[in-house]
């Protein structure tokens, strides 16, 4: 998402930001990882200037979550067919990230390692499933005074079963940053001259990683392979949703993602953007769905170097798969060379790492990382045959 240098004289950015067959099944156990100190103070603390990142303060938990994740490169969730091995479930829809199975009046919702950027999927990272999953889970939960959702249950760490809801077919992307890297982001349309997009007037004379003036709702609809920008009059124009509809679940959105702003920096993070997805179920409530504030629907920035960096025009340190992002479109067309480079191992584990801290980070809780050799298709299949049937 092209750098370009602010000026010296910049104001504070953070100043109003405060917001088959298979193996035999053996045993599960999980591992709890000792977790970072909490970097709840580190915004605003001018001590913390030169010191080192969050990302690698603890340089041994670090190396301990690297370590696991070569170790599991070759054990990702990277496909399921569950309509094979758990009976009663059909009907699988494969997402760029999720699969999805029918469960009659339910969902099984199955969180894979993919990792997917510029519409296309570019590697498995080991353990990110679970970080997903787990991430939103954690979101949900701690939303439900904003908007319902539709979690039922989660009977595996990869698995969340939803109530089967009518999806709108609108991605609500909210922005506090004018950032970014693919052919949708604000920044790569805002650097062409764009100054009107999605019916959000944009101020002259922004550079990249600056802050907006307020956070911007600038809403996609899903083409055949790709997001396509819209604006909330061309939403309701083209039938995509009614104004009712359309009046509540952007004022859900930007709620939603103000308090993340909120829960974010408290813990030494700047929530940058991110997308919501929404859905109404058959009484008529609209219900948050997919996923919540995860480092695949948001970008993350650590707090307490962001200053410095905007100021010297250098790139935040991120908490997302932007750094793949930007791998990836220095070595290649990711829009349109068929074949891409593979990921190199370190950048893999890199991400993997990542993944699991901002999930600490943001829950000031311990990844359990699963220490087993069983297949995790085989563990998911257990799990989510075992809820199914004692529903």
């Amino acid at each position: 998402m092209a750098a370009s240098s602010a000026p010296a004289a910049a104001q504070n950015p953070l100043k109003t930001l405060r917001k088959a067959s298979f193996p035999r099944p053996c045993r599960l156990r999980m591992v709890s990882l000792a977790r970072p100190p909490p970097i709840s103070a580190l915004a605003s603390s001018p001590s913390t200037a030169a010191a080192a990142s969050p990302l690698s303060a603890d340089a041994r938990h670090r190396d301990d979550v690297l370590r696991a994740a070569r170790d599991a490169l070759s054990n990702c969730l990277s496909e399921t067919y569950l309509d094979r091995t758990v009976p009663g479930l059909s009907s699988k829809a494969r997402g760029k990230v999720r699969d999805i199975y029918d469960a009659e009046d339910h969902l099984v919702l199955v969180t894979t390692d993919r990792q997917s950027a510029f519409d296309r999927v570019l590697a498995s990272i080991p353990f990110k499933g679970q970080v997903l999953n787990e991430t939103s889970l954690w979101w949900f939960n701690k939303t439900q005074h904003i908007t319902p959702n539709a979690v039922v249950s989660a009977p595996d760490s990869n698995v969340t079963i939803a109530k089967r809801c009518s999806v709108f077919p609108v991605e609500f992307v909210v922005r506090g940053f004018v950032t970014g890297s693919t052919d949708t982001s604000l920044w790569t349309v805002y650097d062409k001259g764009v100054r009107n997009y999605c019916g959000n007037v944009l101020p002259e004379g922004m550079v990249k990683n600056q802050r907006l003036p307020a956070n911007i709702l600038t809403p996609t609809t899903k083409a055949v392979d790709h997001d396509v920008p819209v604006s909330s009059d061309e939403i309701i124009q083209l039938g995509l949703m009614t104004q009712n509809e359309l009046d509540e679940v952007s004022s859900k959105a930007l709620a939603l993602f103000a308090y993340g702003q909120q829960v974010a920096l408290e813990n030494g993070l700047i929530l940058v953007d991110t997308k919501y997805e929404f859905g109404k179920g058959a009484d008529g409530t609209i219900m948050l769905i997919d996923e919540v504030h995860t480092p695949d629907s948001s970008r993350y920035w650590i707090a307490n170097s962001y200053e410095k960096q905007f100021n010297t025009g250098c790139e935040p340190e991120n908490v997302d798969k932007e750094f793949l992002r930007l791998w990836f479109k220095e070595h290649c067309n990711p829009y349109e060379d068929e074949v891409l480079p593979e990921a190199p191992e370190d950048l893999v584990c890199e991400l993997a790492w990542r993944y699991i801290f901002l999930f600490e980070t943001i829950t000031n809780s311990n990844f359990q990382l699963p220490v087993t050799e069983e297949p995790i298709h085989d563990r998911i299949s257990r799990n989510v045959s075992r809820a199914l049937s004692s529903r």
